[in-house]
């Protein structure tokens, strides 16, 4: 027998939780997964103490069970990839800019309303870090929801919600890289625009940063309208289902040289006129 090797009871006694919760666990949720002796008494390796741990303390913060326990299987795993990251890595030639919150709020703003006049039934998916930051653009945002095929907003919420006219909240975990990104894809056939904004690090009395790339460019919206949903199928399969389809189909291969400095002076200007109010 493995010395560094734990036992139910032993489980059972380093986190609270009954020998016969973690075999009904196991049995419903396949968590805490043990490996069996030959004489079939199940064993767990030590980083299972903190995983159930985890998901005791989301089950504290209000999250369902099930959510709870996906949030305690992805701990100590590989860290998830920052959307920015990923996007930076796929598409080399986007070329992150430096800018104030304001602009990337300006930017953003822009875009929804042009989502919202000129796309019919885009996909609208945004990362607002926090539940903070959004409460205040709400009513602004079930409107845009209105006229979309689905709409999805991921911060720091407690649960899974459903709100009017189609917009879904969803949670991000503490150890989510969309924590520290700013995020609005619109992917529609009428106006494929996507932005996305890495939070820099700042210290006290600094004002928020971003390093911003946005683009126009359909394959780069649809990538991220796919990474985005990716994340949002882990803590509501079903919502995502339905989108699947639409997900899979290639995007225009409309792109250019053009359009992207089009985007770069657009950017630009946004910069030059934030720095002047």
């Amino acid at each position: 027998m493995d010395a560094s090797t734990l036992s139910i009871g032993e489980i059972a006694e380093r986190t609270g939780v009954s020998e016969g919760t973690l075999r009904v666990w196991e049995a419903r949720h396949g968590f805490p997964v043990p490996t069996r002796l030959p004489s079939g008494h199940r064993r767990y390796q030590p980083l299972d103490v903190d995983r159930v741990r985890v998901a005791l303390q989301a089950r504290e913060d209000g999250f369902p069970l099930p959510m709870a326990i996906e949030r305690a299987q992805r701990y100590g795993a590989q860290p998830r990839r920052s959307l920015y990251a990923a996007l930076r890595e796929r598409f080399e030639y986007l070329h992150p800019q430096p800018v104030p919150r304001r602009t990337l709020v300006q930017i953003s703003r822009a875009i929804e309303d042009e989502c919202s006049s000129r796309a019919q039934r885009p996909l609208l998916l945004g990362c607002f870090q926090q539940a903070r930051f959004f409460r205040p653009v709400e009513p602004r945002w079930r409107e845009l929801a209105r006229t979309a095929e689905a709409t999805i907003v991921l911060a720091d919420f407690k649960r899974v919600r459903r709100r009017p006219n189609r917009l879904t909240e969803l949670p991000l975990y503490a150890d989510d890289p969309l924590l520290h990104e700013w995020v609005l894809v619109c992917d529609g056939a009428e106006l494929p625009a996507c932005l996305v904004g890495w939070e820099r690090p700042r210290g006290p009395g600094e004002l928020r940063r971003f390093e911003l790339i946005w683009t126009v460019e359909p394959q780069v919206v649809r990538e991220a309208a796919r990474l985005v949903c990716e994340l949002a199928a882990e803590r509501s399969p079903e919502l995502i289902a339905p989108l699947r389809e639409r997900l899979d189909e290639p995007a225009s291969a409309v792109a250019g040289a053009h359009l992207r400095a089009t985007v770069d002076l657009a950017t630009r200007i946004a910069i030059y006129t934030s720095a002047d109010t």
